[in-house]
């Protein structure tokens, strides 16, 4: 089976303290909301067995036209949830690795826990056996995973041997493709595909 690993489209931006310290969960930007449009239009074509979602408002609101496309109704997998689901802030990952931001070097550093996240090895824990569940769910079927960051790069690491938890950028709506067999055997198809942020496709 094949599992298309999406990250979510651009979310708004929530500032500590805008939330009164509750875990924030944002909505998508105009711009997101393009981002997602686009990626419907591009995938249209390519036939999907099934979209099964985060919970996250950015994961679901990513998910949902490319479902209408389909006419698919995603499935919703609580264990998709992004590290930091419980934090009281959301600042998108490029603000915070083009200010220096502390909290950019303590998700480098592996440091998460210090501003609401998970351990990253609790993390990649829940995260590789709940994707090995979707596999395992849907054996022979093209399955469209809609995520985050940390998550396409806790399981594409994983597929590849990688002790690095985030080891890459997923742009926003990026697919990673992964091959799997009900043997266990994984091999990565292809790493942060972007073409439908570039250009749509003609009918």
């Amino acid at each position: 089976m094949e599992l298309l690993l999406i990250r979510h489209a651009e979310p708004v931006r929530v500032a500590p303290g805008e939330s009164g310290g509750d875990p924030v969960d944002p909505r998508l930007t105009e711009r997101g909301r393009d981002q997602a449009e686009r990626l419907a239009d591009w995938y249209a074509a390519e036939p999907l067995d099934h979209i099964v979602s985060s919970p996250l408002r950015r994961a679901l609101d990513t998910a949902a036209p490319l479902a209408a496309r389909h006419g698919l109704e995603p499935a919703i997998v609580e264990g998709l949830v992004e590290y930091d689901a419980n934090a009281d802030h959301y600042i998108p990952v490029e603000e915070l690795r083009e200010t220096r931001d502390e909290r950019w070097l303590a998700m480098v550093e592996g440091r998460w826990e210090e501003y609401g996240g998970e351990a990253p090895e609790v993390f990649r824990a829940r995260i590789v056996p709940c994707v090995d569940a979707i596999v395992g769910r849907f054996p022979g079927a093209r399955v469209a995973v809609v995520c985050h960051g940390g998550v396409v790069n806790v399981y594409a690491g994983h597929v590849l041997g990688l002790s690095r938890h985030l080891w890459f950028e997923p742009a926003y709506t990026s697919v990673t493709r992964v091959a799997a067999s009900r043997r266990g055997d994984r091999s990565l198809l292809s790493l942060n595909e972007t073409a439908h942020l570039i250009a749509r496709r003609v009918t």
